[in-house]
């Protein structure tokens, strides 16, 4: 059951936010969603983006201008919370990289975080599957982008799942987790000390053993004055694995931009249209 909290009129169809009681979570969480003029007459291609660091629903739709974009192309774009709000474990307040506001879209094996930050099961599956259902979104027609911790989970999720996702891209994603402070400061207190369990959530480690490749390629664009290229981002790591496995990948190098959302909104249009490429295929 979901309950509409907002909804905006923006660019000829409509930006909304849901709140709904998920059973994966075991709380209330809270969604975006903007759907483009075409979903009242029909059902359309829909694009997951997965937010960063501190980041919430309301993030992507406020500050990356894509409602442009995705009406341009008939798609919805739904963006979840980044991790479970009001469990109550012990600290999960008192970091900004862990923690509330930090779910790194794993389902997490260490107690106390098991119990409720299984961001993993409830993208991919709970909340994908509640907007199938609830609203007029095409299950069969949907990608999957984010940024810096959401961009490791959109490459993370696509990866793992290339038969729910058709399409994917990142912003300064954190490509090789298990090699990077935040990576390792996150896995280690979510899914414990053994580092090969680690792997089934890095997208560097992932691209090797995927079932299927993204023929069309994976969109990827890095600013060169991000404040966390050299110690956390690892792109060239990312480069390399995808260079390994075959799987094509166009990574864009920006002088200047930082790691930021006017980073993001100046190449948003791009990445709708990369996904626009292959969903409306």
């Amino acid at each position: 059951m979901l309950e509409l909290i907002e909804s905006h009129a923006s660019f000829g169809g409509t930006q909304r936010i849901y709140k709904h009681e998920s059973k994966a979570i075991g709380l209330p969480m809270r969604f975006s969603v903007f759907l483009p003029e075409e979903a009242s007459q029909k059902k359309v291609p829909a694009l997951f983006y997965l937010a960063g660091l501190t980041s919430t629903e309301e993030t992507f739709p406020i500050k990356a201008g894509a409602q442009r974009f995705a009406a341009q192309h008939g798609i919805a774009l739904i963006s979840p919370d980044t991790s479970p709000r009001g469990a109550g474990a012990p600290g999960e307040t008192d970091m900004w990289d862990f923690g509330v506001g930090a779910g790194f879209y794993v389902d997490a094996t260490q107690q106390p975080w098991s119990k409720h930050y299984r961001m993993y099961t409830y993208v991919r599956d709970e909340l994908r599957e509640t907007i199938v259902n609830a609203l007029p979104v095409d299950g069969g027609r949907l990608g999957i982008f984010g940024h810096s911790m959401g961009g490791h989970g959109a490459l993370m999720l696509a990866l793992r799942n290339p038969d729910i996702y058709r399409s994917v891209s990142a912003f300064a994603p954190i490509a090789a987790p298990t090699r990077c402070p935040w990576g390792e400061k996150a896995f280690s207190g979510y899914l414990g000390a053994d580092r090969e369990a680690w792997k089934q959530y890095d997208a560097s480690e992932l691209v090797g053993t995927t079932t299927r490749k993204f023929a069309e390629g994976i969109l990827v664009d890095q600013g060169m004055a991000d404040q966390f290229l050299a110690q956390q981002l690892n792109p060239d790591v990312f480069e390399a694995a995808c260079k390994a496995a075959g799987q094509p990948l166009t990574l864009r190098r920006h002088e200047g931009y930082d790691h930021g959302y006017f980073f993001i909104s100046t190449f948003v249009e791009d990445h709708l249209a990369h996904h626009a490429k292959v969903l409306l295929g």
